[in-house]
């Protein structure tokens, strides 16, 4: 399957533009079910508000958010497909320059010293490309744009393997506590175990963003996220931070292999507002999702 950089770019161009937009499906669920289990009163008001604007923005074709973030593009690569990956990662970028410049998108990307802005949503090393592979016939391009509320709260533990489970649990746990309402909760918070640093904070990452709904891959991943998942929502940080039994969707668990004196540990976290969008390249076209 021959796939046209031009085409690339506009989809990129326009991923961008979906994810700042649309909320996903799962997301949309997620507020319903806290909604429905809250019980704090305020808590319940400030959940209410939160689904409106959401509402109110989709209607109006308005950003969910003001914050349109680092940009993130995920792609996979499948068996068949004909592209120069030079060509592909040209094309993505384009498309998310073109996102910012063409639609009156608030461009948050700047030098990291001199704190230029090129008014692009781009610079250095963005938009970040990740690249994986898949024995389908197709390509995927996932867009993420990551807010800096919620990766302002991150953080990366080189634990003890003597601590065990506990330091994990522990950790992710201060995390939470630390972030309060700064990540404008609910979140979903992504935590990565193993692996090196770059590998734990990446994993942490990919926790972060995946859908609600799905479960880790690794038996004892999804046995801590469900324990996790409890423990946060019993601290009562809340929606907003505000207090309440709302304070995340869910805790998500990515795991790798990591050496014998390691244990790294790390915490990333998506704000209420978990923007994503997708889109597959097949044989019979582009098929827009999340």
């Amino acid at each position: 399957m021959k796939v046209d950089p031009a085409q690339v770019e506009e989809v990129a161009r326009e991923l961008y533009i979906r994810a700042l937009k649309i909320l996903p499906p799962d997301v949309k669920e997620g507020f319903a079910r806290l909604a429905a289990a809250e019980t704090d009163a305020t808590a319940k008001r400030v959940l209410g508000t939160m689904i409106t604007n959401i509402s109110v923005a989709e209607r109006t074709e308005n950003l969910l958010c003001q914050d349109t973030g680092i940009p993130i593009y995920k792609v996979t690569i499948g068996r068949g497909v004909e592209i120069a990956g030079t060509e592909l990662q040209r094309a993505i970028r384009k498309g998310c320059e073109r996102a910012t410049r063409e639609h009156p998108l608030r461009s948050s990307v700047v030098h990291p010293i001199t704190r230029k802005n090129e008014q692009t949503g781009c610079g250095a090393g963005v938009p970040d490309i990740h690249f994986d592979f898949c024995d389908d016939e197709r390509l995927v391009i996932e867009m993420v744009p990551k807010g800096s509320g919620s990766e302002n709260n991150s953080w990366l533990k080189m634990a003890i393997p003597a601590e065990g489970v506990n330091a994990i649990k522990t950790f992710v746990i201060d995390c939470v506590l630390e972030a309060g309402g700064k990540t404008c909760p609910p979140t979903i918070v992504g935590v990565g175990i193993g692996g090196t640093s770059d590998l734990c904070v990446a994993l942490a990452k990919k926790a972060a963003t995946r859908p609600l709904g799905t479960a880790s891959a690794d038996a004892e991943g999804a046995a801590l996220e469900k324990s996790l998942t409890e423990a946060v929502n019993s601290l009562g940080v809340g929606p907003q931070g505000l207090g309440g039994d709302a304070t995340a969707f869910a805790v998500h668990v990515e795991i790798a292999a990591t050496h014998i004196t390691m244990n790294p540990v790390a915490v990333n976290m998506q704000c209420h507002s978990a923007r994503r969008a997708s889109a597959s390249f097949t044989p019979a076209g582009v098929e827009y999702g999340f």
